[in-house]
C-alpha cells in the first residue's frame, strides 16, 4: 500500500524517523555518560545531550508532517486505528522531550526529572516503533506492491 508522501515510491516518513530516534537516544546516552562520570552538570555532556535532544525534536516534527500525510491516505479500519495510536504516542514522546529540553534550559544543573522523562519517552518510543513496524510488516503500509 504505497503512501502519498514519497519520492520515487520511497516513503519519506521512515527516512526521517532515524533522525528523531538517534537524537533522543544519543541525548540519553550523553546523560548516562555524565551521570557515570560524576561530573556535575552543566558540563560538555549535558550540553551535547541538550542539543542532540533539540535535533531529535526537529527530526520528529519533520517526520510527523510526512507521517500525517500518509495517515490521511489510509482507509478507515484497523490499520488507520494503529496509525492513529502510533501518531498519538509519538506526539506524546515529542511533548515529553520538549518539556525535558525546557527543564534543562531553565535549570541545567538538575538532571533528575529530565532523565526520568527521557526514560519514559524512550519506552514509549519502543511501543510506537512496534506499532510502526506492525503497519509496515503486517499491513504493507508504505510498501509498493509489484503484482
Amino acid at each position: 500500500m504505497q503512501t502519498p508522501a514519497s519520492i520515487s515510491g520511497h516513503p519519506i516518513h521512515p527516512m526521517l524517523v532515524p533522525i528523531a530516534i538517534g537524537g533522543f537516544l544519543l541525548s540519553f546516552a550523553f546523560d548516562i555518560v555524565c551521570w557515570v562520570s560524576g561530573t556535575p552538570a552543566p558540563n560538555t555532556w549535558t550540553t551535547v545531550a541538550y542539543y542532540t535532544m533539540l535535533g531529535g525534536i526537529a527530526g520528529a516534527l519533520a517526520a510527523a508532517l510526512f507521517g500525517f500525510v500518509d495517515l490521511l491516505s489510509l482507509p478507515s479500519g484497523p490499520v488507520k486505528s494503529t496509525a492513529i495510536r502510533h501518531m498519538l504516542i509519538n506526539l506524546g514522546v515529542v511533548a515529553l522531550f520538549v518539556v525535558n529540553a525546557w527543564l534543562r534550559h531553565a535549570n541545567p544543573a538538575d538532571l533528575k526529572l529530565p532523565m526520568t522523562l527521557s526514560v519514559i519517552a524512550i519506552v514509549l518510543l519502543l511501543v510506537s516503533g512496534w506499532l510502526g513496524g506492525k503497519m509496515v510488516y503486517e499491513a504493507g503500509v508504505g510498501v509498493e506492491s509489484h503484482s
